[in-house]
């Protein structure tokens, strides 16, 4: 199939068309805000349903409805907005419902400003809302990978019963690429815990996140972190970038790691081995590769967006076996290649910038 040139927000609503959602519920906030006004024109015509909610709080309860009755349901928001829904993110996972949610992010916290960021890293990864849960959390770093995530996470979230999320920056969903939409598309699965009518065939099916009994409700967490293990041991993805002899290795995700795999690029020309490990499922976090980096390295390098969230989970994977240092920029700044490249010289020297 050609290729068309889209814009990363435009690529996640057409995918997320291609993977089978014809229900999506949102709330304009830049910048995401071009996948409301896509779906707002697609949808119509497919015979899907667009509804703009009146406010964030709003369209999550309505996904957790259509995700009640087995079908594939989207939102999307960035981090103000997201910070909104966290109580229904809770309510769904308490209710073991898959949903699809897209986190297009802006600088913080508060309002912040409406450019890039990747603060909300924390948010994300250690589950969104209260209680104990998880999302399975994927890092797009192309308008490619904004389709190709999209359509995986409509499928994850059907196979383990949980809400699925692409956490991007800004940048990811205002830049515009050329991008393959022909996607592969798994069968969804049965949904026989379904609220969608019993015909009198089968007892109700109960959708529910209430569980007043402790016994129950401890039985209940168990099981689900029990399913956890089994998507930390199957659905790990991450990119491995000349880390085959690398001495320094960076770690980064989104428009981070394009802008780092530049400042590899430059740092080999000089002679220094420096490869790149990219994160494409920030939860699960790929643990292997950056405690294996550990055993040769003699420096971490996280690339970040933030004041430092991801940094945290580079030294737990690599159990501080080696330093692990910070380039960052923050408030809707982005790291250039000339600053990556000059904390990669500094930690080939032995040190940090």
């Amino acid at each position: 199939m050609d290729k068309v040139l889209m814009k990363g927000n435009e690529a996640i609503a057409e995918a997320a068309i291609i993977a089978g959602c014809r229900h999506y519920f949102g709330y304009p906030i830049t910048p995401q805000t071009e996948i409301a006004a896509y779906m707002a024109k697609r949808m119509p015509k497919i015979g899907g349903t667009f509804l703009q909610a009146e406010s964030e709080i709003a369209a999550i309860n309505m996904v957790y409805g259509v995700a009640s009755a087995g079908l594939r349901v989207m939102t999307s928001s960035s981090s103000p907005g997201i910070s909104l829904k966290g109580e229904g993110l809770s309510y769904l996972a308490g209710a073991d419902l898959p949903s699809f949610v897209v986190n297009v992010q802006r600088g913080g916290p508060g309002l912040g400003g409406i450019q890039p960021s990747q603060s909300d890293y924390f948010q994300s990864t250690r589950g969104g809302g209260h209680g104990d849960y998880h999302m399975i959390v994927l890092a797009p770093y192309s308008v490619q990978e904004m389709a190709e995530l999209t359509v995986k996470g409509f499928e994850l979230a059907d196979k383990y019963r949980m809400t699925a999320m692409i956490l991007a920056d800004g940048t990811m969903g205002q830049m515009m690429e050329p991008v393959s939409l022909d996607l592969q598309v798994a069968e969804p699965p049965q949904k026989p815990w379904a609220t969608t009518g019993t015909n009198l065939s089968r007892k109700h099916n109960i959708i529910n996140s209430l569980s007043l009994v402790p016994e129950e409700l401890e039985k209940l967490n168990v099981a689900r972190y029990e399913r956890y293990k089994i998507i930390e041991r199957d659905e790990v993805r991450y990119e491995e970038y000349r880390m085959e002899d690398a001495d320094v290795a960076i770690a980064a995700f989104g428009i981070a790691a394009r802008v780092s795999k530049n400042a590899v690029d430059e740092a080999r020309k000089m002679g220094i081995k420096v490869g790149l490990i990219r994160p494409i499922t920030l939860w699960p976090f790929p643990k292997a590769p950056f405690a294996k980096a550990a055993e040769h390295v003699k420096q971490f390098i996280s690339v970040e967006l933030s004041m430092g969230q991801m940094i945290e989970d580079v030294k737990l994977a690599s159990e501080c076996k080696v330093p692990v240092t910070l380039c960052n920029r923050v408030g809707g700044m982005i790291p250039t290649p000339k600053q990556v490249l000059e904390a990669i010289v500094a930690a080939d020297k032995g040190g940090k910038l």
